[in-house]
C-alpha cells in the first residue's frame, strides 16, 4: 500500500479521530500526542491485509488513549496548594504549560466540561468503552477487542459509566416537589457561576443568603489566608476576584445537589458544595483535599 494514499487517509479521519481522543484524553495535547503515537504505528504495520481502515484507525487510537489513561492512573498529576490562588474556588485556571487555552476552552465548551469531568473519574477501560460506544457508535464487539475483555463484559463497562455519568447510582428517586427543587438549585448555581465570570458583585447577592457562610478545606487555602468567610458581602467579594478564568468551572451535581467543579483540562482540582435555604446558597464547602475529592460522587446534571 502507498505510503502517501494510506498517510492521506489517516488525515481524512484525523478530525474524528481527534475528536474522539480528546473525549478519552481531556486534553487537546494528549489528543494530538495519541493522534501522532498512532499513526507510527500505524506506518509500520501491514495496512494490505486490512478490510475497514477506518474502524482499524478507531482501534489503533482507542488503544493509544487506554494505555495513557492507565499510565495517567498510574503516576496521577496532582496539584499542591500552591496551585490554588485566593478565589480559585470561583473558576481561577492554574498556570503551567497551556498550549492553545483558547483551543482547550473552545473543546471543552463542545464537550461539556461537567462531562469531561465525570470521564475523568471513570476507569480507563469504562471510559473508553463509553466514548467509544455511547459517543462514536463503536460496536462491542469491536471494543471487546480494544479492552481484552468480552463483549458482554465491554458491554458492562459501557452500563457502569453510563450510570455515573447520569449519577443513577446514587441519584434518590423523588417527587415532583424534590424534583422542582433540584431544578431551582441548579438554576442558582448556575446564576451563581454566571455572576462570578462576569464579576457581578449584584448579581452575586442577589443568589447568596445574606447569612451564607463559606468553609474551605486547608488544601484549598494557601498559608495566611482565611479558610471561613461570613455573610454575602465577603462570600461574593472572593467570588469576583475568580471571574478571568472560570470558564474551567462548569455546574455538576455534587452528592446530588447542584454545586460547582472547577477542572482544567476536565480534571477536578476543587470542588464548591452548595447547600441552600430556599432560592439562595446558605452555605459553600470548598473541597481541594484530595481524599475528600476522591470520595464525592459527581454527575453530569440532565
Amino acid at each position: 500500500m502507498n505510503d502517501d494514499w494510506l498517510a492521506g487517509r489517516f488525515e481524512g479521519n484525523r478530525a474524528r479521530l481527534r475528536a474522539m481522543a480528546y473525549r478519552m484524553l481531556g486534553s487537546a495535547n494528549d489528543a494530538e500526542d495519541a493522534l501522532q503515537e498512532a499513526w507510527i504505528h500505524a506506518a509500520g504495520a501491514d495496512a494490505d491485509a486490512v478490510a475497514n481502515l477506518d474502524g482499524w484507525f478507531t482501534t489503533i487510537v482507542a488503544r493509544v488513549c487506554l494505555d495513557m489513561l492507565r499510565k495517567r492512573r498510574a503516576r496521577p498529576e496532582e496539584p499542591t496548594g500552591a496551585d490554588i490562588e485566593p478565589g480559585a474556588f470561583a473558576g481561577a485556571a492554574p498556570a503551567g504549560p497551556a498550549p492553545g487555552p483558547e483551543q482547550e476552552a473552545v473543546l471543552a465548551d463542545s464537550v461539556g466540561l461537567a462531562l469531561l469531568v465525570v470521564l475523568d473519574r471513570l476507569a480507563p477501560a469504562e471510559r473508553v468503552a463509553f466514548v467509544l460506544h455511547d459517543m462514536f457508535g463503536v460496536p462491542f464487539g469491536e471494543i471487546a477487542g480494544i479492552t481484552g475483555r468480552s463483549p458482554d463484559a465491554a458491554r458492562q463497562l459501557a452500563s457502569r459509566a453510563r450510570r455515573r455519568v447520569r449519577g443513577e447510582d446514587t441519584a434518590a428517586t423523588g417527587d415532583a416537589a424534590s424534583g422542582e427543587r433540584l431544578a431551582t438549585q441548579r438554576t442558582v448555581a448556575e446564576a451563581f457561576l454566571a455572576a462570578s465570570r462576569a464579576g457581578d458583585l449584584t448579581a452575586l447577592l442577589a443568589v447568596l443568603d445574606p447569612d451564607v457562610v463559606l468553609h474551605a478545606d486547608q488544601a484549598a487555602v494557601p498559608p495566611g489566608y482565611p479558610a471561613v468567610l461570613e455573610g454575602a458581602a465577603a462570600v461574593a467579594r472572593g467570588a469576583r476576584t475568580a471571574a478571568a478564568r472560570s470558564r474551567t468551572s462548569a455546574v455538576a451535581l455534587i452528592d446530588g445537589v447542584p454545586g460547582i467543579v472547577w477542572a482544567p483540562r476536565g480534571r477536578v482540582i476543587l470542588v464548591l458544595a452548595f447547600s441552600y435555604r430556599e432560592t439562595r446558597i446558605s452555605g459553600i464547602d470548598i473541597i481541594a483535599d484530595r481524599d475528600r475529592l476522591d470520595a464525592l460522587e459527581i454527575a453530569v446534571p440532565d
